[in-house]
């Protein structure tokens, strides 16, 4: 990942940080323009027969992958990658008839380029791009994070406020036992300077390249150095990358409360560790005999939706076994398949430590549970919530608006890349997918990053307890800096496996 574009291995992304005001990132998007008064080019036709071309590649894989299997990658070229990426469009995209027929193979250089050209310009009513989720990651990168939650890195996570200067960048997530837990960085440290550069104010090209090879290694071993102000002191850390395997569910416990234990967990990720992680902490939550459930999904941007399934059966319990999640909705050329059920076993998602396939999930049988929410909780969080609700289970959110993502993938590998291209919207039991914009929070509380995750004194986590007592929202007394986290787009997905 870049600061100029949170997406591994190219792609889209919402910029990190920006050299000044007036500069552009990397939209990934480099030609397909037409200037004014040009006659209009003649359209690439669409192939019906796309998916002979997938593993034709340019410059073929050798050997073997992660897992030891042989690449699939046959000798081909450039116009065979763009030809499949069309193809697919065509067939799967969701909006494919609204993808311009400007956009021409001739005017790019580059596969992943074309394929940032592949997407509705259409905007929602309240003028975002109607597609903001279109996205790459190279594929040994994609495989290690939703395998083994694993990335190169220092196991930090920022939150900031803005991407150009005066910039303010603070401590969101430090990963457990990761190098920048180790070094001592904590959570609602500022960032004030990368290898003695200025982190605030830098607004130079070359000063900003700087900063991203210090913010974002690309390979472990790499050592820099970080200037971090804490109240009135400022010291430096140094950090060296290292392949860090982030845990999805962190710090379960119960919290005793005088009307009853409350069940507590942050969830980070709907990743394949995650599956027998949630089901360790459930089987716990039961056999402690929590009659209330607060999941921290603060910074959960999504993942599997089968994950999420089982989440919301582990939540509700065995009166919603098999009643529809989520129902899937493609574009018009797809036929429509059977919805996403609540799922009360586990899917045996292949991990270091996987649950076995088939195994009875524990639950809860709760009509309330509470979600800590901001703007990153994005896509598989959004529908658990949204599930939840399709089976009359009260969700109330305590914290800000979720990100606003009911789109999904599946996504494909083609020589080397995963792409990324929204195939359907998600609808609850109800029929209701429509939260474009987001949901609302039941009480709004601002992320209180001076006090660690699961501290009952901690904003967010005393709001929640409180509501849950007495019914009432804390009385907000100054406005918050909007605030959003730095991650690449492959951590805001609902993604279904392979077909």
């Amino acid at each position: 990942m870049a600061l100029t574009a949170c997406g591994g291995g190219g792609g889209g992304g919402s910029p990190a940080i920006a050299p000044g005001a007036g500069s552009t990132g990397n939209g990934g998007n480099n030609g397909g323009t037409t200037q004014p008064g040009t006659p209009a080019a003649t359209p690439d036709p669409i192939p019906t027969d796309f998916m002979r071309y997938q593993n034709l590649c340019a410059k073929p894989r050798t050997g073997v992958d992660a897992v030891g299997m042989s690449f699939p990658d046959r000798q081909g070229t450039l116009a065979d990658e763009m030809t499949f990426l069309r193809g697919w469009a065509d067939r799967y995209y969701l909006w494919y008839n609204e993808i311009p027929s400007t956009v021409r193979m001739a005017d790019y250089t580059d596969a992943i380029s074309y394929f940032g050209a592949l997407k509705t310009p259409g905007l929602t009513p309240s003028g975002k791009a109607k597609d903001r989720f279109h996205f790459t990651y190279t594929t040994a990168e994609w495989d290690a994070l939703n395998r083994a939650g694993e990335e190169v890195g220092y196991g930090l996570t920022w939150s900031r406020n803005a991407t150009t200067p005066p910039r303010t960048w603070l401590a969101a997530i430090v990963e457990p036992g990761s190098p920048a837990a180790l070094a001592g960085v904590r959570r609602g440290d500022m960032l004030v300077a990368v290898d003695g550069i200025d982190f605030v104010n830098t607004a130079t090209t070359d000063g900003v390249a700087r900063l991203n090879a210090g913010l974002f290694p690309k390979g472990a071993g790499e050592a820099h150095r970080l200037t971090i102000r804490r109240g009135s002191d400022t010291f430096d850390v140094g950090l060296n990358a290292a392949v860090v395997a982030s845990a999805s569910v962190k710090n379960a416990k119960v919290i005793d409360t005088p009307t009853g234990r409350v069940g507590y967990l942050i969830f980070d990720d709907f990743n394949a560790v995650a599956e027998k992680q949630l089901i360790d902490a459930f089987v716990m939550f039961k056999a402690q005999a929590v009659s209330d459930l607060v999941i921290d999904m603060r910074y959960n941007g999504g993942g599997l939706l089968y994950i999420a399934s089982e989440l919301a059966y582990m939540v509700s319990g065995p009166t919603t076994a098999g009643k529809t999640f989520e129902r899937l909705q493609y574009n018009d050329k797809t036929a429509p398949e059977a919805p996403i059920p609540f799922r009360n076993t586990a899917y045996g998602f292949a991990s270091p430590n996987p649950a076995p396939a088939g195994q009875a999930l524990p639950s809860l049988g709760l009509k309330r549970v509470t979600v800590l929410a901001t703007s990153g909780t994005c896509s598989a969080s959004e529908a658990v919530i949204n599930g939840l609700r399709g089976v009359d289970v009260q969700v109330d959110i305590i914290g800000g608006q979720t990100c606003g993502k009911p789109y999904g993938f599946t996504p494909v590998d083609n020589c080397g890349t995963t792409y990324f291209s929204i195939e359907f919207q998600g609808v609850n039991a109800k029929g209701f997918g429509d939260f474009a914009d987001g949901f609302a929070p039941t009480c709004t509380v601002a992320d209180d990053l001076s006090r660690a995750q699961g501290d009952t004194a901690e904003g967010l986590l005393a709001a929640a307890l409180n509501y849950r007592a007495s019914g009432t929202c804390p009385v907000s007394r100054a406005k918050a800096v909007p605030m959003e986290l730095v991650r690449p787009q492959a951590k805001e997905i609902a993604i279904l496996p392979r077909r």
